[in-house]
């Protein structure tokens, strides 16, 4: 099981952290943790449920990790096994995550694939959606997967689809002329977009799309495993 004690600062104190796997004794702060990042127009049903989080912790615990501070736990990163073509990347997220109940775990896959990542706004400026992602990386490595994947919403979209595709507006964050809140994050977590997914999420700011973006890992020799 993953364990990490650090130590980060916020306008100069220090702040002690713990990056684990989460367990059933956490679920009523997960799906809080939720509500809090994903209001409306979010759909609720989307939020974790109990049952979900029931097979996240079973099925896949080393995939199951969060960040408690004082005791509390304020962020999470859930991942799943899968088996990924990249010459075939088009699927939504209700198939890459058995919709979010990570059935289709499949312990022989070749990729780590992130079904979610969340982080309660007050907690954001300490950067701890990286650290839970550079811990999932050491997962990645350990198992010897090829990469960890997984599709970022991007929010800023609907403030620019009447001037751009959902390919042109990912092109131009990449070049640095637009951020957008998700897809900047990714890519300063060391992640490249490698295709933009039509209908990926019911998800309003996002039109719907969301952008595949890989992390490969560095030990690999890479060929392919599929």
């Amino acid at each position: 099981m993953y364990r990490s004690e650090q130590i980060l600062f916020d306008n100069g104190e220090p702040v002690r952290i713990v990056v684990r796997n989460y367990t059933e004794k956490d679920f009523d702060e997960l799906i809080d943790i939720q509500r809090e990042c994903f209001p409306p127009p979010f759909p609720s049903e989307l939020w974790w449920n109990k049952e979900q989080l029931t097979n996240h912790v079973t099925l896949f615990p080393e995939g199951a990790l969060c960040i408690e501070i004082d005791g509390n736990v304020v962020s999470s990163l859930t991942g799943v096994c899968t088996l990924f073509d990249p010459a075939h990347p088009n699927h939504t997220w209700e198939e890459a995550t058995a919709g979010g109940y990570i059935t289709n775990h499949n312990p022989n896959g070749n990729t780590l694939y992130i079904v979610d990542i969340s982080v309660r706004p007050a907690f954001r400026s300490l950067g701890l959606g990286k650290i839970m992602m550079q811990a999932m990386y050491h997962v990645v490595i350990e198992k010897g997967l090829d990469r960890l994947l997984g599709g970022g919403r991007m929010p800023g979209y609907h403030k620019n689809a009447h001037q751009l595709s959902a390919q042109e507006y990912i092109d131009k964050i990449v070049s640095g002329e637009l951020y957008d809140p998700v897809i900047s994050f990714l890519l300063k977590c060391g992640r490249l977009p490698i295709a933009v997914v039509e209908n990926y999420l019911e998800d309003e700011e996002s039109l719907n799309y969301g952008t595949l973006m890989e992390w490969k890992n560095p030990f690999k020799n890479g060929l392919p495993s599929f």
